[in-house]
């Protein structure tokens, strides 16, 4: 995977990283993982990713912190944020900060993928370009959250 896209996910409920994890690396992604924030950072600034999909509500360090440090950055990545929190003023401080996405958690895994494309203006390293967005309209499962998520 040497010249797969670099991507970072930040996220801290394990059935959700786990579930990502897969399908990213299935897409052909060079994934790097973090639980939480301040690991996130670490690895941001190690790994120089293009882009980083970041959850809000983490221990040590929430997205929005997060996503303040990413974009001062001196090469800042592409970020997605993903949350289940519901509100609207959430989204627009993400937006005002910078993020290139914001999605709402459940997503179905196309939604991510689709964002993931649209955002670096390139299709996923492991699938062929005659195929559409995500797949070719393929439909992916939906992510669904465990009890611990967005407390």
């Amino acid at each position: 995977m040497a010249n797969a896209t670099k991507l970072l996910l930040i996220e801290d409920d394990r059935e959700i990283s786990s579930t990502l994890q897969k399908v990213l690396q299935a897409s052909g992604y060079d994934l790097t993982v973090a639980n939480n924030g301040v690991d996130g950072l670490r690895q941001a600034e190690s790994v120089q990713p293009e882009l980083v999909i970041t959850d809000m509500m983490m221990p040590r360090m929430g997205g929005f912190p997060v996503l303040e440090k990413l974009k001062s950055m001196p090469t800042p990545p592409k970020i997605i944020m993903i949350t289940a929190n519901e509100g609207g003023r959430h989204k627009a401080y993400a937006e005002m900060l910078g993020a290139d996405d914001y999605i709402r958690k459940p997503f179905a895994m196309d939604v991510l993928l689709e964002a993931i494309e649209r955002i670096l203006g390139k299709p996923a390293p492991g699938r062929p370009k005659s195929e559409g967005p995500a797949g070719g309209g393929a439909k992916r499962g939906p992510l669904r959250r465990s009890s611990s998520d967005d407390r």
